[in-house]
């Protein structure tokens, strides 16, 4: 059965870059202000285990992956010592080392295409790149080269789910059922009401 858009949901992790540096307030707040809704929320140290199932990824993806890192590691005068498939399969252990390393907020996020919206918010992967306005953009200033460089995850401030799919995946990998709450906020009105009955006395 098909949700009506405005119930879609998207997967948010505030990483532990984000929660180190106490802007865990901002983050909700700028999903909160486009009118999305938070559906849960928690804090926790990850465990490896369920974030190498996280970040399960292709050999496609380990491969240009590991291509991208050879490249920088070539623009840098550095030695390139492995295959670009163990290069890309480097990027998630450093991933799952880092994202172990401290607490993150999870976050399961409601509203109409929630997904899109909250990629737009939270903006590019690479902070460097990132356009103004978005939250890597504004308060970060990672790069893949220095990552690639220092053979470290990318420090981005948070995860977001690319499709609705990889969302209904994520929420259930870290919310149990139980952790999600289905409500109404005076927001849902004004967002939603298809003629605005409630408004005038």
């Amino acid at each position: 059965m098909q949700i009506h858009p405005k119930k879609e949901r998207a997967y948010m992790m505030i990483k532990p870059d984000g929660v180190q540096r106490s802007l865990i307030g901002e983050i909700i707040g700028r999903i909160e202000r486009s009118g999305l809704k938070i559906a849960g929320l928690k804090m926790f140290v990850p465990d490896k285990d369920r974030l190498i199932k996280h970040y399960g990824k292709s050999d496609e993806w380990y491969q240009a992956k590991g291509e991208t890192m050879i490249k920088n590691l070539e623009a840098a005068g550095k030695p390139v010592e492995k295959s670009a498939i163990d290069y890309g399969k480097g990027i998630i252990d450093s991933l799952v080392s880092f994202m172990s390393a401290g607490p993150v907020v999870a976050i399961a996020v409601e509203g109409n295409e929630a997904v899109a919206v909250v990629t737009k918010l939270v903006g590019g992967t690479e902070p460097k790149t990132s356009d103004v306005g978005t939250i890597r953009g504004d308060y970060t200033l990672d790069s893949y080269n220095i990552s690639n460089i220092d053979f470290r995850a990318v420090r981005n401030l948070c995860h977001c789910s690319e499709s609705v799919e990889e969302a209904k995946r994520e929420i259930s990998l870290w919310f149990n059922d139980s952790e999600i709450t289905n409500y109404r906020n005076v927001n849902d009105a004004i967002l939603y009401d298809v003629n605005l009955d409630g408004i005038l006395e």
